[in-house]
């Protein structure tokens, strides 16, 4: 098959596999998995709207387009307004720059705190471990692990988008690890989720699915997106 027919076909996303749920996975807030398979094939069918737009015009896909850091954003950003959608118990923090990003429905004023332990945190990375955050936190992370092209690689190995699985658990401070930076270092400072917090997640795993081939697998460590 030629690399023009691959970009074609990498435009549909592969689809959520129902049986890949966990079912005795502990959900919080009223959070079901169905909730969260619908919002993941939202994001598919949104995916799938994009590029078959931009193939048309000779574009190349968003996941080709975007910055490996900004397309995990846009990842996450979509879960994060999408589950609400399906489980009214739960309510994205209408707060700028908020933590955690979905809070409990009516908890707070106007849906909206700066800061809590209530509620559930949402990172998306290509990475299977070793994800970031700005500060240790004692919060309920899910993680959305996905496999999909980056600028570097599109044109030699089209591949379609895939969520790889999807993690989550309630952390607390001990399981963070604290990067800081120097006085001279422009670097982010950023905490990382430890072996402990790590083995947490991988306990209460939410959702797991057969991994599309490719040359070059993901889920290298030390990158969070």
């Amino acid at each position: 098959m030629t690399t023009t027919n691959l970009e074609t076909l990498a435009c549909t996303p592969v689809a959520v596999n129902p049986a890949g749920f966990n079912p005795g996975v502990v959900l919080p807030y009223g959070l079901t998995t169905d909730h969260i398979a619908s919002a993941m094939s939202d994001f598919l069918y949104f995916l799938r709207l994009v590029n078959m737009g931009l193939h048309a015009e000779k574009i190349p896909r968003l996941e080709s387009i975007m910055m490996s850091a900004n397309f995990s954003s846009l990842v996450g950003e979509f879960m994060n307004a999408g589950i609400p959608k399906y489980c009214k118990t739960l309510v994205k923090n209408n707060h700028f720059n908020g933590h955690p990003d979905m809070i409990p429905t009516g908890k707070f004023a106007n849906d909206s705190v700066q800061h809590a332990a209530e509620g559930i945190e949402i990172k998306a990375s290509r990475y299977e471990k070793g994800w970031q955050g700005h500060n240790p936190e004692d919060t309920w992370l899910m993680v959305f692990i996905y496999d999909s092209n980056r600028t570097t690689d599109y044109e030699t190995n089209p591949r379609p988008f895939q969520f790889v699985g999807v993690l989550g658990e309630r952390l607390v401070k001990a399981d963070w690890l604290f990067s800081g930076r120097s006085s001279t270092s422009r670097r982010t400072i950023t905490a990382s989720v430890t072996p402990s917090g790590y083995a947490k997640m991988i306990a209460n795993w939410i959702y797991k699915a057969p991994l599309v081939k490719t040359s070059k697998a993901p889920g290298r460590k030390k990158k969070s997106n």
